[in-house]
């Protein structure tokens, strides 16, 4: 039999490396002659850097940043492996995660505020990507404590956003209504009504998305993920607000619509920017991951593959880790079990999602808490709970 395990991260408690390796190990033990391959997965939220680093081998390269905050600055003690990217060497690929130079966590609940907090650091790490040498910037924007519409990460890339005075405007989300004029950096050649950029003075960077949201209205970011972030609903409105003046003003001065692009509300607009500054190409986050990792080649001959996350839901079956792990194995005719710290859709939902069985780490009456604190066990224990379903059947 063979059985290849792409989790992804437990959030809060395991990466998706540490727990496809419990699950490997504990399978193995379990069942001798199998034939176990761990494919760590992720859909650009936190950890796909990790998780490509693993599927595709590279290195870690630090780099000191501006944190969410324009006083902080970030480096190696933040996170796992601190602010910087992933460098894929084989490929000139690099992997930035937005999440270490302006994610969520990197806030303590009081200092959370989309009105002042930036993505220029995130920009700062595309810049030390490209100058490291990158042919390809694969830019993972989940986690992002931000609202600011991907323009503090233009201002680090050499973007000027202007006041009616002709000042520039301060960091964070709560200045954007007050642009009024967009310079390109004067390296970039840009065409004004088309805001094509010269390949020769661009790197290609392509958005990982695990959400199709757009960049304003009921669905967009200041309104769905704003209030995550710290927004009260008053912020809330100043956000929506600054944030559809962003977009009149790039469709005005560079010549894209960026306002209902599928994915743009991404990372509270970053990704719309990074579609109006950065030239960049919104792109689904686990298919880019499933083609790094060459996931669809070893579940060719796979028997089941095992996926998961900390929390089985609807979401996970739309565009999340999951959802792309079962279309790939469905494609290929093997089944597929799902491990998660909670499993919340009924049977007949998650059978219809192309998953056979899913079993949950906690039980009804444990708490949140207990169960973090006891995660490696009770992963191990569920992959235990396949094993004897596998060997029953």
């Amino acid at each position: 039999m063979k059985i290849v395990v792409a989790l992804d991260s437990f959030k809060g408690s395991l990466t998706a490396v540490h727990a496809c390796t419990l699950v490997a190990e504990a399978i193995r033990a379990a069942m001798p002659g199998a034939e176990v391959v761990i494919k760590p997965m992720a859909d650009g939220g936190e950890g796909t850097a990790a998780a490509l680093m693993a599927a595709a081998g590279g290195d870690w390269v630090a780099s000191r940043v501006m944190g969410p905050l324009p006083e902080m600055q970030v480096d190696l003690p933040a996170g796992r492996h601190g602010a910087g990217f992933a460098w894929l060497a084989g490929v000139r690929t690099a992997v930035v995660e937005m999440a270490t130079a302006s994610g969520l966590t990197l806030l303590s609940p009081a200092q959370q505020d989309p009105l002042k907090t930036t993505t220029y650091g995130t920009g700062q790490l595309v810049k030390a990507a490209v100058e490291h040498g990158a042919e390809r910037v694969l830019l993972a924007v989940g986690g992002s404590a931000t609202v600011d519409g991907g323009v503090g990460a233009a201002m680090a890339l050499g973007w000027r956003f202007l006041d009616r005075e002709g000042r520039d405007v301060p960091l964070g989300g709560g200045s954007l209504a007050r642009i009024a004029q967009i310079i390109p950096p004067p390296d970039l050649k840009c065409n004004p009504q088309s805001a094509i950029h010269n390949p020769k003075s661009t790197v290609p960077v392509h958005v990982l998305c695990d959400v199709d949201n757009p960049l304003c209205g009921e669905h967009g970011s200041a309104r769905v993920f704003g209030p995550q972030k710290g927004a009260t609903p008053e912020r809330v409105e100043v956000l929506e607000a600054g944030l559809a003046h962003l977009a009149d003003m790039v469709k005005d001065q560079l010549g894209r619509d960026i306002i209902d692009l599928p994915g743009s509300g991404a990372a509270g607009g970053l990704a719309a920017g990074a579609v109006a500054f950065m030239d960049g190409r919104l792109v689904s986050g686990i298919d880019e991951v499933m083609s790094q990792s060459h996931l669809a080649g070893e579940v060719e001959d796979a028997d089941w593959v095992i996926t998961g996350e900390g929390r089985f839901d609807a979401q996970s079956l739309r565009g999340k880790v999951v959802s792309g792990v079962a279309r790939v194995a469905r494609e290929k005719g093997a089944r597929v079990a799902v491990l998660a710290g909670q499993v919340l859709l009924p049977p007949a939902l998650y059978r219809a999602g192309g998953v056979e069985i899913a079993l949950a780490c906690m039980t009804d009456s444990m708490s949140l808490d207990d169960a973090l604190a006891n995660s490696e066990t009770l992963l191990v224990h569920a992959a235990h709970r396949w094993v004897r379903a596998v060997l029953r059947s």
